[in-house]
């Protein structure tokens, strides 16, 4: 059993969402803020009933509504506007399976006869004239008023869930981010442990646990205390006063142990040993669990210790369907791209769903490292070599007193045939991204190669309409003369022919001068269009 797509509407920064998953592993590649833990926070609100740990019911707020949706509500009330009140909708999508009969039906968003499971947060209509009378005046209002909603759990069958014991698939979420101090870190350890524990070994935990508790009063030291307390009897109290441990049903033994590593309290161990070992633990204790959740596994992990961490979760996913989201290049590559799911904002897709079947096997031999670069950046400067990266970058600089990252833009050095393959991802990604390449002499070749692309919203191809001047060393010539390259390159040509022979024999010499130089020069015109 597993979760094929899911449909989100106006929760949290998800305003539309509608993603395909993979059977097995789904590896969840985007920037920050892009809404991935949003996603995983969705999958298992949907399959649970419970949010941070607690019934939806208790922790609904306000700000579990999108936004923008809510400002948009508002704003047409505003106006006069009759508009339907704020509503958050997440929806599960599973396969196919016999044990799922009774979860099948099509009362879902896309119409599908198929089991799955349906979340809603949406006006109670016994209260909506209430809330309608509340609402009246809306410029006195921010914020949803939640007291007038109510959560409907269902089946696609119109079947009402009222816990997770209900649904077949078991969901595992594991963020070991969120603990944050020791004593969270203690309890996350211990209520993982307890659930891979028999009712037997629990009830023999907490047994001898009370009995240590009663040995306790039978040692000397506190008796000889408490007969000296005794002795107070009628001066502070008329009741006889001593000490004892708490053996009231707060005081359970999970309350009171402390996980140790190698006889070293966890909360002393350090950060990233913590994280590998509560997924590790989590992942071990969840064998029952169809769906884990894994929150950026990487964090506070070491280059080998990630990898030993990846190479675990790897070894022991056995069937189940794994999410892990992801900022790390390694994690891609170790899990595979076959498993990415390239998210933004609801926006997702997958390798294997790109239309160019040669571009789909290309970015699943290609480490993933570039392939991510582009994904994550705010947006992308592709160029044609190492030597165009140190230019570009240099220029970028000297326009905008700022390395291109420091505000978002990735210069990322691409072989210029796999230039249309990088494109494809960035409009499947509704990403913004510059090609800067040479025309080689053949301008009319040049704009048919990239005819799908010239015009394209979000897309630019960078390029100089003078085929005398095909690479990038006669553009440099072309537009700073040859005495600024002489000055720069420290050299004494007495043309410029020369002078680029020179440029073009020491590309990456070349490049390195014009980076590291204080005297001023310019950038060929396409460039600058480039780095605007």
């Amino acid at each position: 059993m597993f979760i094929e797509q899911a449909v989100i509407e106006n929760y949290r920064c998800l305003k539309k969402a509608n993603v395909m998953f993979n059977k097995n592993m789904n590896v969840i590649v985007g920037n920050n803020e892009c809404g991935k833990s949003t996603l995983l926070e969705a999958i298992h609100v949907a399959l649970t009933g419970q949010l941070n740990g607690r019934p939806l019911a208790i922790e609904l707020h306000p700000y579990l509504f999108n936004l923008d949706l809510v400002l948009e509500y508002f704003e047409k009330r505003k106006q006069g506007e009759a508009v339907e009140p704020p509503r958050i909708l997440i929806e599960l999508y599973l396969a196919n399976d016999a044990s799922l009969a009774k979860f099948k039906g099509n009362n879902n968003k896309l119409g599908l006869n198929q089991p799955g499971v349906s979340l809603a947060i949406e006006l109670n209509p016994v209260l909506a004239d209430e809330f309608a009378q509340y609402v009246s005046d809306p410029a006195e209002i921010q914020t949803v008023p939640i007291e007038y909603y109510l959560i409907r759990w269902r089946s696609f069958s119109e079947n009402d869930l009222s816990n997770s014991r209900e649904i077949p698939l078991n969901a595992t979420l594991i963020d070991a981010s969120t603990i944050r101090n020791n004593v969270a870190a203690s309890r996350y350890i211990v209520d993982i442990v307890k659930e891979s524990l028999s009712s037997k070994e629990k009830v023999d935990l907490a047994l001898t646990y009370r009995l240590m508790k009663h040995r306790f009063l039978e040692q000397p030291k506190v008796q000889t205390i408490n007969d000296a307390l005794a002795e107070k009897k009628g001066k502070i109290s008329e009741k006889a006063i001593s000490l004892s441990l708490d053996t009231s049903a707060r005081a359970t033994w999970e309350a009171g142990i402390m996980p140790h590593l190698d006889d070293i309290p966890l909360p002393l161990v350090g950060k990233g040993e913590q994280n590998a070992v509560k997924i590790k633990l989590a992942l071990e204790t969840s064998a029952n669990s169809n769906i884990v959740l894994i929150e950026e596994a990487e964090n506070h992990l070491s280059y080998s210790g990630l990898n030993e961490l990846i190479g675990h979760i790897s070894e022991h996913a056995g069937d189940r369907q794994i999410f892990i989201t992801t900022h790390s290049s390694f994690v891609l590559n170790k899990l595979g791209v076959e498993s990415v799911l390239l998210f933004q904002r609801g926006e997702a897709i997958r390798l294997d769903e790109l239309k160019d079947k040669t571009t789909r096997d290309y970015f699943m031999k290609l480490p993933g490292h570039d392939t991510l670069r582009l994904i994550l950046s705010k947006r992308s400067i592709l160029v044609e070599g190492p030597s165009d990266e140190l230019i570009v970058q240099r220029a970028y600089h000297r326009k905008h007193g700022k390395m291109p990252l420091e505000q978002g833009v990735d210069v990322i050095s691409v072989n210029s045939l796999a230039f249309k393959r990088f494109l494809q991802i960035a409009v499947a990604m509704k990403k913004e991204a510059d090609v800067v390449t040479d025309n080689d002499g053949k301008v009319a070749d040049l704009k048919k190669k990239y005819a799908d692309f010239l015009g394209t919203d979000r897309i630019s191809i960078q390029y100089d309409d003078d085929e005398d001047a095909s690479t990038l060393e006669p553009q440099l010539m072309k537009k700073n003369g040859l005495e600024v390259i002489n000055a720069i390159l420290d050299t004494a040509f007495a043309d410029e022919k020369a002078a680029i022979d020179h440029m073009i024999a020491n590309k990456s010499a070349t490049a390195l001068r014009f980076f590291e130089t204080e005297i001023e020069w310019q950038a060929p015109d396409y460039i600058d269009r480039a780095i605007r």
